[in-house]
């Protein structure tokens, strides 16, 4: 399978008008080819069984937030980085996650072919699936190189998604103090 990627990126070298025996270019379909399998890591991974491993029973009834989470994830359209900070709440009930799983979980599905608004629905539709929480809240704010290498060209423009569930779509104090939450900046512990 390595070898076929390899392959594949010798050619698309040869198709830019690129000579892939190059001294600077011969070991570059080796490293692309490296360098996707790591950047598509998530495919290889479940998010529930990520969740499963630290699920916890606890009474603690208040919102849980893990903000700034930082992602890399690639464009599916361009396959372009695009990258940014996601801030993933959930209200619990009866049952809480590790905190550090929510990062774990991002990263998993940033480390996939993605659209934005997909990651962004399907980091709080996991968390949904696995807690049954009260509610769930994630916003995605990032950076698209497509944007800005190419198209449009916009160099200051970033996206931002969200995804409301359960008391952060139907109780408006909620979803109010969530979005308070993720304005601060991050913590100096310093």
């Amino acid at each position: 399978m390595a070898d076929e990627l390899k392959q594949k990126i010798e050619s698309l070298l040869r198709d830019l008008g690129e000579d892939p025996g190059r001294e600077g270019l011969v070991r570059t379909p080796e490293r692309v080819a490296k360098s996707l399998r790591f950047l598509t890591q998530g495919y290889e991974q479940d998010p529930v069984a990520i969740l499963n491993q630290a699920v916890f029973e606890e009474t603690y009834d208040e919102m849980v937030l893990v903000k700034d989470i930082d992602f890399y994830s690639l464009c599916e359209h361009h396959l372009l980085p695009f990258f940014g900070r996601a801030h993933v709440a959930y209200i619990p009930n009866g049952r809480i996650v590790g905190l550090s799983k929510l990062p774990r979980m991002v990263e998993m599905f940033a480390r996939r072919l993605q659209v934005q608004e997909r990651l962004t629905v399907q980091i709080a539709q996991t968390i949904e699936d696995v807690l049954h929480p009260r509610g769930v809240a994630v916003v995605v704010e990032s950076i698209h190189l497509c944007m800005m290498m190419r198209g449009v060209g916009q160099q200051n423009a970033f996206a931002v998604t969200s995804s409301m569930r359960g008391a952060f779509a139907e109780d408006s104090r909620t979803r109010s103090e969530f979005m308070e939450l993720t304005r601060h900046t991050k913590a100096s512990f310093a």
